[in-house]
């Protein structure tokens, strides 16, 4: 029998490969992993296979955990000499004006396979070459280039997408900037991605599909070997915990940066009393951005870091906080009360096309804001950091709630507002997604302004309070997209998408 879901996605081409799960017997996870599987596919640019993924479970009955697949540092069996080589400069005009690296040295070892593999093991039904398919067919028949995607490859065509033949050939119109609409094939991806169901997700880290990455990157100069992948394991974690009014909130633990900010800006939102106007909120943002900034993002170890903000937090309660690219979203909740949330990156994309196998690698290694340490300062086998920040949910009343957007720093202030609204303003899931949103923004002078979507009401609560502030149009990409899909008491299910990004919704 065919479970009952709602689902929230980026596109209706990964809403459809969910229900196309369910429909063969598949679980809320299940759901999730076929989604995305086919938003690998369908948002070009946005996310690849061969990215880093958290997947957030929350079973009925059990405590939430979460999966973690985050990218990691390679260079097992590379001498030391090879670090800061094989890397492309790529400046764009993404997001106001960005500087990455791309190219074979900007390739972290990949793990969003391995998570979703371990994944569908434990909580999946569905027979996994069934979650593949979809992507497969829509790898093979073609598919339009989205508006999300477009207005990201427009943005790289003559960098990212330029250096590589194969991936100029595929995601630029002969090698001019792709339009809305413009017609995507990739045979040769969709035999990848059925020889991947077909042989299991163990194939990219000990088969073919490694053994092909691994010529592609000791011909090309990247870090990434086979003895990276074949090391690469998930790691299992249980979820972080916060209390907003009366929903009990799971969150993605450290070492990953998204999962304790979201929670410090929770715990704050909660202890703060009465309403909470606009600049109360940006003030709280603001504090946990410069902790953020000043302490966590240069940590050499950020499990200890996460750690410490969550302590510090614990000391100080709600006195306030000491001041000093591209992801994709899948929420999911069933008609059992079962929710998955499911965040992937590829960072910017490398640009590389792995030879043979029609795979886009990821470029972790190159993103300035996940490496501030310095790129290739990491050690072999070390997780990077990450935004990423997908969340479980159960209100008091036994209302169960899946959330996540992708916008990287963006990410953590998107939710805590989003979930804001809902639970201490009364806000109906849509409406909660739909609210104008806030983001603090550090300055090169090291000052923060906060950036804002056009609202009257926001606007004069800042200026009354004296911050520096930017405003951007409505509904702005900037702000993130949100998807989430929820299961009130009552049991009845409903899923809501931001119109800041192209989405989809379906309840099955």
């Amino acid at each position: 029998m065919t479970r009952r879901a709602a689902i929230a996605a980026p596109n209706s081409y990964a809403t459809e490969a969910a229900a196309h799960a369910l429909a063969e017997g598949g679980t809320a996870v299940d759901a999730a992993i076929a989604a995305m599987l086919t938003a690998t596919v369908t948002e070009p640019g946005v996310i690849s296979t061969l990215g880093g993924c958290f997947v957030n479970v929350w079973q009925p009955g059990q405590e939430p955990l979460v999966i973690d697949g985050n990218v990691e540092m390679p260079g097992r069996a590379m001498s030391a000499d090879v670090r800061g080589k094989g890397l492309i400069e790529a400046a764009s005009d993404y997001g106001g004006g960005m500087v990455t690296y791309v190219g074979p040295g900007s390739v972290a070892t990949p793990g969003m396979l391995a998570a979703m593999g371990w994944a569908h093991q434990r909580f999946g039904r569905a027979p996994w070459a069934e979650l593949l398919q979809p992507a497969a067919d829509v790898a093979r028949s073609g598919f339009p280039l989205s508006r999300t995607a477009q207005s990201y490859l427009v943005l790289v065509t003559d960098t990212i997408l330029a250096w590589d033949p194969a991936t100029r050939a595929q995601l630029t119109a002969d090698g001019a900037a792709p339009q809305v609409g413009h017609r995507v094939l990739a045979p040769e991806l969709a035999d990848t991605l059925e020889h991947l169901g077909t042989h299991g997700a163990a194939s990219a880290y000990r088969g073919d599909v490694a053994r092909a990455i691994d010529a592609d990157m000791r011909r090309r100069g990247g870090l990434l070997t086979l003895a990276d992948l074949e090391a690469y394991q998930p790691v299992v974690r249980s979820a972080l915990r916060s209390r907003l009014g009366p929903w009990d909130l799971a969150c993605n633990p450290p070492p990953s940066i998204g999962g304790p900010v979201l929670t410090a800006l929770l715990r704050l939102l909660a202890a703060t009393p009465g309403a909470l106007d606009p600049a109360e909120v940006a003030r709280i943002l603001q504090e946990v951005l410069d902790i953020r900034l000043d302490r966590i993002d240069t940590a050499a170890d950020l499990e200890a870091a996460g750690a410490e903000l969550l302590a510090t937090l614990h000391r100080i309660g709600a006195t306030g906080l000491p001041t000093s690219p591209s992801t994709a979203h899948v929420s999911v909740v069933d008609e059992d009360g079962a929710a998955c949330a499911l965040t992937a990156s590829a960072g910017y994309g490398s640009g590389m096309t792995i030879e043979g196998t029609g795979l886009v690698a990821n470029n972790s290694l190159g993103e300035l804001e996940l490496n501030r340490l310095g790129l290739h300062a990491l050690e072999p086998g070390v997780r990077l950091a990450s935004n990423m920040a997908p969340t479980t949910a159960r209100r008091d009343d036994g209302a169960v709630l899946a959330v996540g957007t992708p916008g990287a720093d963006r990410i953590t202030t998107a939710l805590a507002q989003v979930l804001t609204h809902m639970a201490r303003h009364g806000a109906d899931l849509q409406d909660a997604i739909d609210r104008p949103r806030m983001h603090p923004r550090r300055l090169t002078d090291g000052s923060t302004r906060i950036d804002h979507e056009q609202d009257a009401q926001i606007a004069a609560a800042l200026d009354a309070a004296g911050l520096d502030r930017f405003e951007h149009p409505p509904s702005s990409m900037y702000f993130g997209g949100v998807g989430a899909s929820l299961r009130d008491a009552g049991g009845a299910l409903t899923a809501a998408a931001d119109d800041r990004r192209v989405a989809a919704t379906l309840v099955t």
